[in-house]
């Protein structure tokens, strides 16, 4: 024998009662069938009644509501031939309800006795329909089985009554046995009582366990217990097996699968409990046992969440070493029926934090301040007071005993997204760690646990890019290239979920498509800023976010701190803030430290070539750099690569700024500002405090040349071609070639023209090439050389996205 109970949903329409029919009458063994309310019936009788309760005639039109919904079931689910003698007793049931709604409504009064008799009436209608459409269904009252007594105001089963009926009343139990869940009756006067909202579940778990069914299943719209909530974690999915102890751990802490005290009858008598979707009954559902099981490399099954959280916290002195502070807060709260679900106590004694739902937080502190006003008045004990506006959180899984780190790995994880948690416990079987945190970190916190305790299928880093310039151009396509194969491979989701070019930004948190960006970008409304763009990342407060700066913007350079500061890692094509002040480049370094994020700039010198990469290496394996001799701007490295007799110096810069590697205006790149701010940020990764104007310059242009306009530029520069190739001529009879070089030794910095022979690393460096010579502790006799492409938007680009797949933490 087998018990079915079916929710409201299940029961809710025409086609819904109809799968129910076909699951039953496939049962091969007798089953007891437990069924709720018609969906959204419970809620409407509530309604109607508290309309009715305080004079409100628009409980006639609520009440009309409820007749006819059940009217239009019966004339879609029930034969002709019975329809008459259905219609019969459920309209008999509707005048009983009706004429109860209007004396509630004549003397404006409604008592907790009266509510629970209407309320009853949606399992007493709905069971009366379901038992006639199922087939030689026998229909049963539960009031005359199910008895409760009080217990702190609330109705609470008598097992020892409750089972001798059951075992009474189903001693000869018939092929299907059609039961109404939730109602029940006193079991000293007899008055229609219930279990409260979600007793259906419980009643079928009553009846299981006092008839020893071969197993209880709870059917209900959706497969099965989710490894977290499916609304907020699109990624969630079915966990297939759980343990009882677990699967009361989800329960307790939000997930509404079943109510809470369905598996606690069941479990004493070991007797299975299986979830199933009446809507897909061919998914495998949820497996309730008392083995334990856990998939590879999943310490947890699943996270469970309470949005309705309040804390309480009982503070003082005056508690440190005092015997039954505690027994005095939770008596005194179970004596007004709080229901308490997380306690946290500190190990000095002096403070004990609880949790309650927002509803009982007013009561609790009342209790509370009058159970221990006297030692408040001699400030023994602070006022008590309620923090609300909270979320509490639990992951569950019986395997984390046997795991060791997963909370140092729970509260890594938080905080490195830059969620606070308030108060935390854990109980010594470790299947539960349950922690309170603001409500608006909710989402966060649920998508982050479920990425990193791998109950996600996949990784998921969240990117915000600003400047859709070449190298963000570029950029955006080598991840949507990349995107299937580090998906597939790597199990690793980049979702592109914000994005600004110099006027417009869109943001959206279920991601841009690759595909169409371009177009939604262009017809966004929503104008870019700097701090449009910072605080449209905050304000999505989503979990392993990323920010992007393919600009060359000084203000966007200037949010990195605000963003970091908000758990947000930086990946920067920008070499503004490397460069500038010492102080305010070492606080970006230092709060990317303290945050546990990244602030990552590799593209800042040499493009795509692992440079930064490498010193960070050398210096954190306890090497020391002693000098760093470099070509690192690829425009200059050009000029003098195709200066010749045919090509004077003026018509190779001319050439640098129409093959793209110049900046549009091609004074920036000679008057070496970029390759002292390269030079400024390898001095100071390589461990040294440098500033741009500790540099010493000595330029191949002269300053006159680098005022008035552009125009200005182009028209007087060819007056140095003559000299220059006069120098060009000299260099190539003594086999050299002219390089702009960077170099850093003892402390000192300087940037210069220099001649190089071909004995020099230098001297083949083709194109718009980098090189930069490591000279180290390690490497001083022959030292280490880098060298590459070091300019374009392709590799620039190629470099940022090494700098992004780098925070994933990949292998």
């Amino acid at each position: 024998m087998r018990v079915l109970k079916f929710g409201g949903t299940s029961v809710g329409s025409v086609e819904s009662i109809k799968n129910v029919k076909k699951i039953v009458e496939a049962c091969e063994e007798p089953a007891i069938v437990v069924v709720s309310a018609l969906g959204g019936i419970t809620d409407k009788l509530i309604d109607t009644a508290r309309l009715a309760g305080v004079g409100n005639n628009d409980y006639l039109e609520r009440f009309e509501y409820i007749c006819e919904r059940h009217h239009h079931i019966i004339d879609g689910v029930i034969d002709n031939e019975k329809k008459e003698e259905v219609l019969k007793i459920v309209d008999s049931l509707l005048d009983e309800l009706g004429n109860i709604f209007r004396g509630v409504y004549l003397i404006k009064d409604l008592s907790n006795k009266t509510l629970d008799a209407i309320v009853s009436y949606g399992e007493r209608i709905s069971s009366i329909i379901v038992s006639r459409v199922i087939d030689k269904a026998i229909h049963y009252d539960s009031r005359q089985f199910i008895k409760t007594n009080i217990q702190f105001n609330k109705h609470t089963v008598d097992f020892e009554i409750t089972n001798k009926l059951v075992k009474e009343t189903f001693s000869n139990i018939p092929k299907v046995a059609l039961v109404p869940g939730f109602i029940s009756s006193d079991s000293g006067n007899g008055d229609t009582t219930n279990l409260g909202r979600g007793g259906s579940d419980y009643t079928a778990a009553i009846l299981a366990s006092a008839l020893g069914a071969s197993r209880l299943e709870i059917w209900t719209d959706v497969d099965g217990f989710m490894t977290a909530d499916p609304r907020v974690i699109n990624t969630a999915y079915v966990i297939e097996h759980l343990s009882f102890i677990e699967a009361m751990e989800l329960c307790n802490f939000g997930a509404k699968v079943i109510y809470p005290p369905t598996i606690y009858p069941v479990y004493h008598k070991n007797i299975p409990i299986i979830i199933k979707n009446t809507f897909n009954p061919e998914a495998p559902g949820t497996l309730i046992t008392q083995d334990i099981k856990s998939g590879e490399g999943k310490a947890i099954k699943g996270i469970s969440s309470i949005n309705d959280t309040c804390l309480i916290t009982v503070t003082g002195l005056g508690m440190v070493g005092v015997i039954g502070i505690n027994y005095r807060i939770f008596k005194a709260l179970a004596k007004s029926g709080v229901s308490v679900f997380l306690v946290s106590q500190a190990s000095s004694e002096n403070n004990t934090s609880f949790a309650v739902r927002n509803a009982d937080a007013e009561l609790a502190v009342k209790v509370l301040n009058t159970e221990f006003a006297k030692e408040i008045e001699m400030g023994e004990i602070s006022e008590i007071t309620a923090e609300k506006d909270l979320a509490t959180v639990a992951i569950v899984g019986e395997n984390m005993k046997h795991t060791p780190g997963i909370a140092g790995k729970l509260f890594n994880t938080l905080g490195r997204n830059g969620i606070n948690v308030i108060a935390c416990a854990q109980g010594a079987s470790e299947t539960n760690i349950s922690f309170v945190i603001e409500l608006g970190s909710l989402r966060k916190a649920l998508n982050v646990i479920h990425d990193s305790f791998f109950l996600s299928n996949v990784q998921v880093l969240n990117i915000f890019i600003a400047g859709i310039g070449q190298v963000g151009k570029d950029l955006l396509q080598q991840i949507k290239q990349q995107q299937p194969r580090l998906l597939e491979d790597k199990s690793l989701k980049l979702n592109i979920v914000g994005m600004a070019n110099s006027k417009q930004c869109i943001f959206r948190r279920e991601g841009i498509s690759l595909d169409t960006y371009e177009t939604e970008l262009k017809n966004s409304t929503a104008t870019a800023s700097p701090a449009a763009i910072r605080d449209g990342i905050i304000e999505m407060n989503i979990f392993n976010s990323v920010f992007v700066d393919c600009t060359a913007s000084n203000e966007i350079a200037g949010i990195y701190k605000e963003l970091l500061n908000h758990n947000v890692s930086v990946v920067a094509a920008n070499k503004i803030a490397a460069s500038s002040d010492y102080e305010k480049y070492a606080e970006l370094k230092r709060i990317a430290r303290r945050r546990d994020v990244k602030y990552l700039f590799e593209t800042n010198v040499g493009a795509g070539l692992p440079i930064i990469n490498t010193i960070n290496g050398l210096i954190n394996s306890g090497d020391k750099i002693l000098k760093i001799e470099a070509v690192v701007s690829g425009t200059l490295n050009y000029i003098f690569n195709v200066i010749s007799e045919d090509i004077p110096l003026s018509k190779a810069i001319k050439m640098a700024q129409e093959a793209g590697y110049s900046e549009p205006d091609p004074r920036v790149d000679l008057s070496g500002q970029d390759v002292i701010r390269k030079l400024v940020i390898l001095a100071r990764e390589a461990g040294y405090r440098v500033e741009q104007k500790d540099v010493e310059k000595h330029l191949f242009i002269p300053n006159e040349y680098f005022q008035g306009s552009l125009a200005d530029f182009w028209k007087n520069i060819p007056k140095l071609d003559a000299e220059f190739e006069e120098k060009r001529k000299q260099l190539v009879k003594e086999g050299k070639r002219f390089r702009f070089v960077a170099k850093l030794e003892n402390g000192k910095t300087e940037v210069s023209l220099q001649p190089v022979d071909n004995r020099h690393p230098f001297y083949q460096l083709e194109g718009s090439n980098n090189v930069i010579l490591l000279t180290t502790e390690r490497y001083k006799e022959y030292p280490m050389v880098i060298k590459g492409y070091g300019a374009g938007a392709m590799v620039t680009a190629a470099g940022v996205f090494a700098d992004i797949i780098s925070i994933a933490n990949i292998r």
